[in-house]
């Protein structure tokens, strides 16, 4: 169904249609009847499909009316026997990690759990560039020669049928905790956690890996009670790690996540994880920590590591009660990741110059750019920073001096990438290759990339053309300068935490006339919007430059502007204000 345009906005100064993000056949005088809710909450619960049955829970979401039992994913109660007996004969026991922020948090709850025994976890994050993802014979070798009798993978391992054939091989014990789709038969290892395996009947396979892993706590702490042990680690503390991994592996915020974040960022908080203090103070942020600073100041730097530093600095800086420690790895990582953002930038710079350049960019359906010398910790962050500058899937490769690709894209509602790529491997085009509908990576031989891109735009010409036809901007509500408040603010955050399926509010200031803007480094703009009857408010655009707003908010003072925005308070010095975050604008149109 095709909503109706707002305010005749066919076309944003970023290329978007603008649409109210609710039904106009949804009955909001329902919510307000039934549950007491005003005009602009009733329209926000809404306007994320949370029924009327749903809404007190979707306000008030606790773990307790959401946390399901353990045992209904499969082999986590076997997986939680072989654990415990593991700790009682004192065997050694690692943890293979992934290397972004879902593999560390869901690492150092298992470590910290150990440790609560006197039982010190071994830890292995592979090389992002010279090793990959996931386990390899290799790494198992490394592992039995540390001593490690027991390991325990995170955040990856069900694919990996190969690499544990050798583990079974070397008489390795192996515990796979996942969360990726999988196909095929099951992989050979001990037991295996993830409620996207074929035969998981447990509905959580919505949960990040470190969703996963509290679950796998949760079965532990059953398993020590059925043993009587008097003593065990409290499993509120490990929910704001928890909490961490779910919010930036962007999994959807809904039911047991959404719970997870709303509790588990009141424990990040008030739990004193040295790791975690640390990285604030470096990063100049402070408690109380919201969604912002778990997903765009915490966890950018913890995957720093990955991409270009030390793969582990993460999971050891979440794990250690060293504060020192602690400390020396945060302001590596801090470092780390300023060198990420000057590396992003230039990718970036030169992949836009690349699509500028185009001739046909109209008639492509995918934009696949390859360059000699990307680096592949990088590209899928600029392959999704791209795609929203244009609106269409995005595939960057990045070319080694052996003339291999390594290759990450980013894709729109209702186009599915990872499918491409998969039957692009299929077709005998890559090397290595999957993903999901929003996201793949992928490995190829140079010569074989523009046979690909002729592939890739003919696999999926047909979906992008609907899904780009159907594309618009979802606007909560149109609103007035006067009506920002405090107390609008607090209603906003009843809804919240917000990230994947719950978007955060975009409200729409109607014929407002930039009155100030200035160029801030780094791309940015600081302005102000000022309604015909004088009432203005402070904004702020970020990466303006980038996505194409500086124009618009630099020289065309005193037009009149459409102003679709976030609302952020702010506080600094004991003042609190309110300002606009603007996300687009449409000119008005004269009469």
């Amino acid at each position: 169904m095709i909503k109706r345009t707002l305010l005749n906005v066919e076309k944003s100064a970023r290329g978007k249609r603008w649409a109210l993000r609710v039904d106009e056949s949804i009955d909001l005088n329902s919510y307000k009847i039934a549950l007491g809710y005003d005009d602009l909450l009733s329209r926000l619960i809404a306007g994320r499909d949370i029924s009327i049955e749903e809404s007190p829970g979707f306000l008030d979401p606790k773990i307790k009316n959401y946390m399901p039992d353990p045992s209904s994913m499969q082999d986590v109660d076997l997986a939680a026997s072989i654990i415990v007996d593991a700790i009682e004969t004192k065997k050694k026991i690692a943890i293979f990690a992934d290397y972004d922020v879902d593999g560390a948090t869901s690492a150092s709850q298992l470590i910290r759990w150990g440790r609560f025994f006197g039982h010190e976890f071994d830890l292995y994050v592979p090389d992002r560039i010279k090793e990959g993802y996931g386990p390899s014979e290799q790494a198992f070798h490394t592992l039995q020669e540390r001593g490690a009798e027991l390991v325990i993978t995170v955040d990856c391992g069900a694919a990996s049928h190969s690499a544990l054939r050798s583990a079974e091989a070397l008489g390795l014990d192996i515990i796979v905790i996942d969360h990726h789709l999988m196909e095929g038969d099951l992989p050979p290892c001990k037991a295996l956690i993830n409620p996207n395996r074929p035969d998981d009947n447990s509905g959580l396979g919505f949960l990040a890996a470190a969703g996963v892993t509290f679950m796998v706590l949760a079965a532990l702490n059953r398993e020590l009670r059925q043993r009587e042990y008097a003593d065990m680690p409290n499993l509120m503390d490990f929910l704001g790690l928890t909490a961490l991994g779910t919010i930036c592996d962007v999994v959807p915020l809904t039911k047991l996540n959404r719970a997870i974040v709303r509790q588990g960022l009141k424990v990040l908080s008030s739990v004193s994880n040295p790791g975690i203090a640390a990285l604030a103070d470096v990063a100049n942020i402070s408690p109380p920590y919201t969604v912002y600073h778990a997903g765009f100041v915490i966890g950018p730097r913890i995957n720093a590591g990955g991409r270009i530093g030390q793969a582990d600095m993460g999971a050891y800086m979440l794990s250690t009660e060293n504060s020192q420690l602690a400390y020396k790895f945060a302001s590596e990582l801090d470092r780390v990741n300023v060198e990420r953002k000057k590396i992003q930038q230039t990718i970036l710079y030169e992949a836009s110059e690349n699509v500028a350049t185009e001739d046909n960019l109209e008639n492509n359906n995918v934009v696949v750019i390859a360059m000699p010398g990307w680096h592949p910790g990088i590209i899928g962050i600029v392959a999704g920073r791209l795609k929203e500058q244009i609106g269409l899937p995005v595939i960057i490769i990045g070319i080694d001096d052996d003339g291999m690709g390594k290759g990450s894209g980013r894709s729109i509602k209702g186009v599915n990438l990872g499918g491409a790529i998969s039957a692009a491997k299929n077709e005998g085009l890559l090397i290595s290759g999957g993903g999901h509908a929003m996201a793949g990576g992928l490995s190829i031989e140079a010569e074989k990339i523009e046979e690909f891109e002729v592939f890739i735009q003919d696999f999926l010409r047909d979906e992008v053309a609907i899904a780009t036809s159907e594309s618009y901007r979802s606007i909560d509500s149109l609103m007035h300068p006067k009506a920002v408040s405090n107390e609008l603010i607090q209603l906003i955050d009843r809804v919240g935490p917000y990230g994947a399926n719950n978007p955060e509010p975009v409200f729409v200031f109607d014929d407002m006339a930039i009155t100030y803007s200035e160029r801030l480094r780094g791309g940015h703009v600081r302005c102000r919007f000022t309604a015909k009857d004088g009432h203005s408010l402070n904004g702020i655009c970020f990466s303006a430059e980038e996505n194409g707003l500086s124009k618009i908010l630099l020289e065309s003072k005193n037009e009149r502007v459409h102003v679709a925005a976030r609302l952020k308070q702010d506080s600094w010095k004991g003042r609190t204000r309110i300002d606009l975050h603007v996300v687009d604008l449409a000119l008005v149109k004269k009469k």
